[in-house]
This record gives C-alpha cells, structure tokens and sequence, in this order.
C-alpha cells in the first residue's frame, strides 16, 4: 500500500513539474521587448502561447513545446488593416511578410456579403479577414438593375458608367438600396462601406439615410470623401465638412478613409476641423498610408469633368501610370474612354522630393488616434488577377507598392529613420487603435491589437533595426523585411522570415449584427 501511495505522489508532483508544465505552452516566445498598447506594457517579457490564444505574459521565462528566442526583438499584436482590398490568397500573403495578421475590406465592402465569407472560408485564408457591406454594389445592383457579385472589384465593370453616378434615388428606389445593405450586415457585414467619391453625383439626403441606417444597427460606415479638390466650391473641404456633419446628425459612427489621399494640400484645415469635431462628442475616426500616390481605376469620377487637373493641385497627365508606364494625355483618354476599369496609379504628393509635401502626409500620419491603413489591393501579371493557391508573387507582377510595404515603410521612416514617434506608438497605430476604432461594432476586435492573457493568439516579432519596406513603384512585388515571425491565430505563418506556405490560419471576422454578440 505504501508502494502505491508514494508512486501516486511522484506522479502527482510530476504532473506539477517544471518539465511537465512546459508542455503546456504550444508556442514561447522569450526574451523580447513586449508592447501591449492598451496597457503600456514594454518590458521584457516572456509570452505563453496555448491554442490559438494568448496564455500568459510572464516576467520569467517560459518552456514550450517550441520555444523561440525574441532577444532584440519586438514583440507586438498582430496588425490590423482597416483597408485591405486584395481579400485573397496571394495578397494576404503578401501582407502576412508585412506584419499584417487581420485584413478587412471596409472601404469598398461587398455585397452579397454571405458569399464573401463562404467564397474565402472555403478556400482558406493566410490571415483573418472580413468585410463590410457595400453601398457602392447596392447602388449600382439597385440602378442598373444586375445583381451584385460579391468580388470586391465588381464595381469596376461599373466605374465609368454615369447612371449609377448620378441618377437620384426616389423612395422606392432607396428602399431598396437600403434593403441590400441591411442584408449584408444581416450576414456579417462589420459595418457598411461608402465610395461616395465614385458617385459624387448622388444626393446629400441619400448619404445621410445610409448612415442613419448605420446608427440604427450600432456599426460604423467608412467613407471614401465625397469630393478631391483644392478649388471650391466641391472641394476636399466641403467633402470633409459633410462627413462631420452627417456623423453629427445622425450619430453614426463615421470612419474615414485614406485621410492622406482625400485631403491634398488641405489637410491641416481638414485635420483641425476633424479634432474639433471630436472634441465635441462626434463619433469620428481616422485612418492613412505612408505614401504620396494612390490607385484606383482611371474612369474614376474624381478624374472626370471641367478642370479636374486644376483641382486636384495642377496634376499631370505623366503623374499617372499603367504598370509603371507614365501617361500622356492621348493615352489617358484612350483607356479613359475604351478602358475604364484599367488599374492606375497617380502620384498627388512627392514627399521624397517637396518637404511640404512630407508635411502633408505627417499630418494625416501623425493624427492622434489614427491608425495605419494600406488601401492595398490584389495583385495581377498583365490583366490577369493573381487567385488562388499562388506563392511566390511573380516578379513582374503589379500593384500599388502599399500592398506589399506599408507597415515596414511606416515603421522605418516614422519609428526609425526620423525618430517621430516612439515603437509603442507606432506599434498601437497599427494594431491597437485599428482595434478599438472596430470594438463597439465587432466583438471579435477586443480580443485582437492587444497582446494579453487571454486575447487572441495573433502576433508579430520583428527587429526594428532593420524592418523595413522593399517594394517600389517599378517593382512592387518585393516582400518587406525584419517581420521574423507572424502567428495568426496561434499557428507560425512566417517561421524566421519565411512564409510556411502549408497552413492557412485566417478566420473570418464578422460585426455584431450576425453575431448577436454584445
């Protein structure tokens, strides 16, 4: 009997041992400079992963059954695109060597929004993903009488065409515009995604009744800014004036979108007018990418009508460019005419070169509280889209060079090289603040930008003496560099620096409308 007892002992105090207890961490990582932004954390710490979630933040180290040595390294939540329009395989990807564990799709949107999800849930997903429910779809589908697909570029077989632009909408037909919308947000939409700078036509009570639909199911919308324009009247700061307003009158919560690209040489009347909003109780947030140039399709609205070079700051024809080709004025209108999908990118800001330029976009960086947004979108070789199962991107693919770098160009001129703002601020513009900008709306979203115990297991380690952006304008496909690990929902997606291309750990975020989580 003694025997029995004593072994019994031993196993219990084995099954309490240091080596025991090792095996109940799936993933350690020790030794690293751990930033929490919610808390303040930095501080060497040791983390604890357990399943897909965070299990302890440790002051001594840990033992797991993989141990990682972060010794120089920070380690930080997993960052969160707010504005990531390449909602497939190869993009995400692309992101993940970035430092990118979440990308939602909230400018645009999509409808139908269910088969969003099933689409991406049954291929499978490197990072999580989600989307909004689309204005700009429920528009066109409403006007031009078609069903909406539910690729995020759909809109694009519709860009160039002024009916759905401009055509005001009755009652009925803004019933059923409304009708789409609820929809997607009836199947996850986390909140519903407005181009209204693609229909800058459409009438002021129309935005507002998107809106108010928006307040009445507690979601946010994402506003891509009515106007583009230094001139008034119709300018950037008229466009900017109605957001303000409409978020005051109706008590939406109103996000908006790529502030840098929208405000031109306005910004810092624009970024004024915002904080006074704020300041007053308006429900207003704010996101921007370390770039001087956007995309978008070159039948856009914004580059239509009388004097819009004028108005957008005196922009050349050669300030646009197809694949990395500056244009002219006569191939401009000819794709603008015969091809007004065709894929452009158009530099309105040279930073590197005008130092008041470099001051524009800080101030849309540097906004207090505003998080850091790529606006990236999907990758193609010719006009072929890059989908599915694709790894590497090919070299002489394209894109805008956001897609592949914002975040390792952000943390290296901002952070680093300039010394503008310290790592845990950087750190919360990325991860964090795109978090709390979404946690009211989408329960999933206070679970993630944080990196405590219990939180969701999505992180990032990286050495902030060399992380840092590779791809350019002339060659865009490049991957960032010093992301050395990336965990998305506890599984090592980047191992070292390399892409584990045998596991797709992204889920699906979904808003509170289909959850019915509170």
């Amino acid at each position: 009997m003694t025997g029995i007892i004593t072994k019994l002992a031993l196993a219990g105090a084995l099954a309490f041992s240091p080596a025991a207890l090792a095996q109940d961490y799936d993933i350690v990582l020790n030794n690293g400079r751990v930033i929490d932004p919610e808390t303040g954390l930095d501080a060497i710490r040791h983390v604890g992963i357990r399943g897909d979630e965070i299990a302890t933040i440790s002051e001594t180290p840990l033992e797991g059954a993989r141990t990682i040595d972060a010794t120089g390294r920070i380690v930080a939540p997993g960052f969160i695109d707010l504005h990531g329009h390449g909602q497939n395989t190869p993009s995400g990807r692309m992101q993940a060597l970035d430092g990118v564990t979440t990308t939602l799709e909230l400018e645009s949107g999509v409808l139908p929004v269910a088969e969003f999800y099933e689409s991406a849930a049954e291929e499978g997903r490197p990072i999580n993903y989600g989307a909004a429910a689309s204005w700009a779809h429920a528009r066109i589908a409403a006007v031009m009488d078609v069903e909406p697909d539910a690729d995020t570029y759909w809109f694009f077989r519709y860009i160039g065409d002024p009916r759905w632009q401009t055509e005001l909408a009755d009652n009925e037909r803004l019933s059923t515009i409304l009708r789409h919308i609820n929809t997607g947000l009836e199947e996850g939409g986390l909140g519903i995604g407005i181009l209204l700078g693609y229909a800058p036509g459409v009438s002021r009570s129309e935005y507002h009744a998107v809106n108010a639909l928006a307040a009445a199911r507690d979601v946010p919308t994402f506003t891509h800014a009515r106007f583009l324009s230094a001139i008034e009247p119709q300018s950037s700061y008229e466009g900017f004036q109605e957001m303000v307003a409409v978020a005051a009158s109706t008590g939406a919560h109103m996000h908006i979108s790529h502030l840098n690209s929208i405000s031109l040489s306005d910004i810092d009347r624009i970024a004024e007018m915002i904080e006074g909003a704020q300041a007053n109780g308006v429900n207003i947030t704010v996101e921007a990418y370390p770039y001087g140039a956007g995309a978008t399709g070159i039948g856009a609205a914004m580059f239509r009508g009388e004097n819009w070079r004028e108005r957008m700051g005196g922009i050349e024809y050669s300030d646009f460019t197809v694949q990395g080709v500056p244009l002219d004025e006569e191939r401009f209108n000819e794709l603008q005419e015969n091809a007004p999908g065709t894929g452009i990118v158009v530099h309105f800001l040279n930073p590197d070169e005008r130092p008041e330029h470099q001051a524009y976009l800080d101030r849309s960086i540097l906004f207090p509280g505003g998080a850091i947004a790529s606006d990236g979108g999907p990758w193609a070789v010719g006009s072929d889209r890059l989908t599915g199962d694709i790894w590497p991107i090919p070299e002489d693919a394209h894109s805008h060079p956001r897609s592949a770098g914002t975040y390792g160009r952000f943390l290296r001129i901002y952070a680093r090289e300039r010394g503008v703002i310290d790592w845990p601020e950087a750190v919360a513009k990325a991860s964090f603040y795109p978090a709390r900008i979404l946690s009211d709306a989408v329960p999933q979203m206070r679970r993630k930008g944080r990196l405590q115990a219990g939180m969701d297991a999505d992180i990032v380690v990286f050495d902030p003496e060399t992380v840092a952006d590779r791809a350019t304008f002339e060659r865009p496909a490049q991957a960032s560099v010093g992301f050395e690990y990336v965990i998305v929902n506890g599984t090592v997606l980047v191992d070292g620096g390399e892409l584990d291309t045998s596991v797709l750990p992204g889920r699906p975020v979904r808003g509170t409308v289909a959850s019915g989580a509170e």
